[in-house]
């Protein structure tokens, strides 16, 4: 196993290039490929898409397009798509393949194989879709066959994941009889829903909110537009660490304020952590308050993260290494990511000396005054990152409060910022 130790920088970078938002792009590359299908859409050029991720995440996406517009549909044996560890993909591309003439396997790895996925097949075969499980009932691989669908009117869950909801909205505008989406029970991660109607609408699709619950998409084509993505909110948050802990001030080129990412709001939540964002017409600045460490062990930060849970492994480490007591709710989609991200959490930073608290699967919770982290390791502790890109970024400033940290397997980081040790300040000891 690989394994890379980080040692405390004496500064820190004073412009970091992030990668382009993969949740953007990954919807950007569906609705792409949907819209040229139209038979008015003669020229590449009418839907070009700039500054996509490089990530395997969308990597995989890009490939599964290629894949398919390669093809001859007339083939017999069926097409298979390796999404490898991408939940993203796995979600997108089942939902379009769906609506993509042909017949299709969609597998990935052995952890892709143990993610539910029944919820997104249920309410695409109540739409027509011919959906198999190849293995296991509720799980991947899946063989899909491909054609038109007739939409209509179907219910999910909207408590477990958001990218279920996104998926099944952008194929609606090729629904025979477009989408009426109704959602049931909590609604999670409501940015990504919105971020995903503001691209169809780019696209030329005629979707709305009905009501609070309820989503109408209309059968009407999306139209050839060549988009720009932003830079991604969520790689942004691992930098805003490093100044809540060390100090000094960074810039980070095309973060928006009136960005469509729900993850922007990391810039609120690091805000009572001592780090202020200043907005450029180019990026946004981010620096340390002169006065604030950001630590009032009195005073818990309580955060509700059940719309922006990506973050929620960036926040409780920067907590723990501050020394600041925390209260974060909202968090159930996180035992269903690339790993169980609670008991991930909780197991990696006992190593360091903080016992994390947990409850009802969907709460942890930490007070200084009860624990005190360990300080004088005798050998760097080795952090495990459980083939999850965000466990390794989220401890790599460990190294800051501990003078070191080893990271096991940090090339995990590819999944959504391959540039990210790169950009790392290292230090030799």
């Amino acid at each position: 196993m690989s394994s890379k130790t980080l040692y405390r920088p004496t500064c820190i970078p004073e412009v970091i290039h992030l990668p382009a938002s993969k949740s953007i792009s990954n919807r950007a590359l569906i609705i792409s490929a949907l819209a040229q299908r139209n038979t008015y859409s003669s020229l590449e050029n009418d839907c070009r898409l700039e500054n996509i991720s490089d990530c395997d995440d969308s990597r995989v996406v890009v490939r599964a397009l290629a894949q398919c517009k390669g093809r001859v549909v007339e083939d017999k044996e069926p097409l298979v798509v390796d999404i490898m560890a991408a939940g993203t993909a796995m979600r997108f591309l089942t939902a379009y393949f769906s609506v993509s003439e042909g017949t299709y396997i969609l597998t990935g790895t052995e952890r892709m194989r143990h993610r539910p996925i029944s919820i997104l097949v249920d309410a695409l075969r109540s739409m027509g879709a011919n959906i198999k499980y190849e293995c296991e009932e509720g799980f991947p691989p899946l063989r899909i066959q491909g054609g038109i669908l007739r939409g209509g009117e179907v219910s999910v869950s909207g408590q477990v994941s958001s990218q279920y909801v996104s998926a099944l909205m952008m194929i609606a505008p090729v629904m025979r009889d477009g989408l009426t989406l109704r959602l049931e029970g909590d609604i999670v991660s409501r940015p990504y829903i919105d971020m995903t109607m503001s691209l169809m609408r780019a696209f030329g699709a005629d979707v709305e909110w009905a009501d609070e619950r309820t989503i109408r998409v209309f059968p009407k084509p999306y139209r050839p537009t060549s988009y720009g993505v932003e830079s991604d909110w969520s790689a942004a948050s691992y930098w805003y660490e490093l100044v809540a802990l060390a100090g000094g001030e960074m810039f980070m080129p095309r973060l928006y304020r009136d960005s469509v990412q729900g993850d922007s709001r990391v810039r609120e939540f690091f805000e009572s952590l001592g780090v202020k964002t200043e907005f450029t017409a180019g990026g946004a600045k981010i620096y340390k308050e002169r006065g604030r460490c950001g630590r009032n062990e009195q005073e818990p930060l309580v955060l509700n993260l059940v719309e922006q849970p990506d973050l929620a492994q960036t926040l409780v480490c920067t907590c723990a290494f501050m020394g600041k007591a925390f209260y974060f709710t909202g968090l159930q989609s996180l035992k269903i990511k690339e790993t169980d991200r609670i008991k991930a959490l909780r197991t990696e930073l006992h190593k360091l000396g903080y016992n994390i608290e947990e409850k009802d699967d969907s709460v942890l919770f930490w007070n200084p005054m009860k624990d005190i982290a360990r300080k004088d390791f005798e050998e760097t502790v080795a952090i495990d990152t459980y083939d999850d890109h965000r466990m390794a970024m989220s401890f790599a400033f460990a190294c800051v409060p501990f003078g070191k940290i080893t990271i096991n397997n940090p090339e995990v980081v590819s999944k959504s910022y391959p540039t990210f040790w790169a950009e790392f300040p290292q230090n030799e000891k």
